[in-house]
């Protein structure tokens, strides 16, 4: 085996030789890196563009409306308490395979590579809407920059996936040269992303308050903040999945917990923080965007189904105007999507390496999947592997129908609810023996993920329902977008989670030592039993 490939043992080590094992680079993040990785994996403009739409209208009508900042703070309640069982676990185990490696530990290892399956699918489905994204806007940016032969290429499916798959390309690269040069880049694409958003969100305000304002723009109330007279079945609970959605990334900080200063204290300190940061973004934008554009069916109100895949572009226009301001800030705010949707493009590759660095580790992939560069202590055939695969889909999902590209941020949601809520239920089960030695052990080990599971569950299962109605999802002509006659949403999440069944159950037969427990145990980390350490095999 080459240098710098983990491999399982069974030796007596302790945790602290553990988290330096898997041949990554130790010591690289500390607590701000880690908060800007864990902010710029949440991608705040290109999240809120992608999604504000869907979680005000959706299935065919209004789903939040005016509540929409109702359901980003009812939102936050579970992405919390999952970060708080993030953090636990990680004291106790700082594994960069996060889920995976907490869920074998806690439930056995058919669990925990499902939990590690459903990482990866996430990462990989919604890379296919980030890079779209990124695609279109480097050329509209190009056009804001007066090159408007440029712009109109943002409007064909060739270019715009070619440059998606540039920005695939481009990202891989940039993960593959190392980690610190990752977090170097996230500071820069972070803070232009805050800034503009922040300006955007003061002059919405502004402008609905003075005679700039609009006919259909409302003044904020406090009504707005609370969800009573949502449904929750068929209303609170997708537009929940979606505003889960904007939230989530906050974990690629603790992904990155073997590169850390601290493993055991530092990411899991990051991930609760970038999520506080966020809550106060996405409070003011959503209140400002809908105080300035309304929640109307017409026009630029958030309510148009016309507006739903980005919510800027449409609003833009009529915030700035057409003046040296009005361009100037267009360009910025083009900027502030593109280097979101760069950033998070990423930052997912960083998380989904890093999950499939330990799944090879643990044997649970092949252990190739564990081989890191020797000059850059990063994975490489995950890097790669993860690189790769995202293009095919990309590709493969245009290819088949553009449509389904929106089908992508409600499938990803469901696929959150299910390895944060499989994360929240390990933290629980994983501390069982120890709740009762004291108040805080009974409440943040046990009490706290276990509500977070449950509500997600919860989500997770409402949100199906809904979702699997054809016509939940409909195309610019009003066409219902289905797959086998359901809607696409469920299709794709309930079908990636199958597709993970499948393809465990093929590894299975091929290397069955990880299922059989050989690699990873159940019960205490190495630390304690002295059992599933990871270390590294010399030349």
């Amino acid at each position: 085996m080459s240098k710098g490939t983990a491999t399982a043992a069974p030796d007596n080590e302790a945790a602290a030789t553990a988290v330096k094992s898997k041949g990554l680079r130790g010591g690289a993040l500390g607590l701000i890196s880690g908060v800007v990785v864990g902010l710029a994996s949440m991608a705040p403009a290109y999240s809120l563009a992608a999604t504000l739409g869907l979680i005000v209208a959706s299935g065919g009508g209004q789903l939040a409306g005016v509540k929409a900042p109702a359901v980003v703070l009812l939102s936050f309640i579970p992405i919390y308490l999952i970060a708080v069982a993030y953090r636990e676990l990680n004291e106790a185990e700082p594994d960069c395979g996060t889920t995976f490696t907490w869920a074998s530990r806690a439930f056995g290892p058919v669990v925990g590579w499902l939990g590690g399956w459903g990482i990866i699918a996430a990462e990989v489905i919604v890379m296919a809407n980030l890079v779209d994204i990124a695609g279109k806007y480097s050329f509209r940016l190009a056009g804001e920059m007066g090159w408007h032969s440029v712009a109109d290429l943002a409007n064909s499916r060739l270019w715009s996936t070619v440059a998606g798959v540039f920005w695939i390309a481009a990202m891989t690269y940039i993960c593959y040269r190392g980690i610190a040069v990752s977090a170097r880049l996230l500071y820069a694409l972070l803070s232009i992303q805050i800034v503009v958003l922040v300006a955007f969100s003061m002059v919405a305000l502004v402008k609905t308050y003075s005679r700039d304002a609009q006919v259909f723009s409302l003044h904020p109330s406090l009504s707005w903040f609370w969800p009573g007279g949502l449904d929750f079945g068929t209303t609170a609970a997708p537009a929940i999945l979606m505003a889960i959605f904007m939230y989530w990334g906050w974990d690629t900080a603790v992904s990155c917990n073997e590169e850390s200063d601290d493993p055991g204290r530092t990411p899991g300190r990051a991930a609760v923080i970038s999520t506080f940061l966020l809550l106060a973004t996405y409070t003011l934008v959503t209140v400002s965007a809908v105080a300035f554009a309304g929640v109307g069916t017409a026009g630029i109100g958030l309510g148009n189904p016309h507006n739903s895949k980005d919510v800027f572009a449409s609003i833009g226009p009529e915030l700035f105007g057409n003046g040296v301001f009005g361009k100037v800030a267009l360009l910025l705010l083009a900027a502030s999507i593109l280097t979101s949707a760069s950033a998070s493009t990423q930052t997912t590759i960083l998380k989904t390496t890093r999950t499939t660095l330990s799944m090879g580790a643990y044997r649970a992939l092949p252990d190739s999947f564990a081989k890191t560069h020797p000059r850059y202590l990063t994975p490489t055939t995950s890097t790669l592997a993860v690189g790769g695969v995202s293009v095919l889909f990309y590709v493969l999902f245009t290819l088949v129908s553009e449509n389904l590209l929106a089908a992508l941020i409600g499938s990803v949601g469901l696929m959150i609810a299910f390895y944060y809520g499989l994360t929240g239920f390990a933290c629980a089960w994983y501390y069982r023996h120890t709740l009762t030695a004291s108040v805080r052990g009974f409440v943040m080990r046990g009490v706290v993920p276990l509500l977070g599971g449950v509500v997600l569950l919860v989500v997770f299962v409402y949100g199906l329902i809904q979702y699997a109605r054809p016509e939940w999802l409909t195309d610019d002509e009003g066409h219902h977008i289905t797959i086998l006659g359901f809607g696409a949403v469920a299709a794709v999440g309930v079908g990636a989670l199958v597709l993970g069944v499948i393809l465990m159950l093929g590894w299975w037969a091929i290397a069955p030592g990880f299922f059989r427990g050989r690699t990873l145990t159940r019960g205490p980390t190495g630390a304690d039993s002295g059992e599933g350490i990871v270390q590294p095999v010399g030349p």
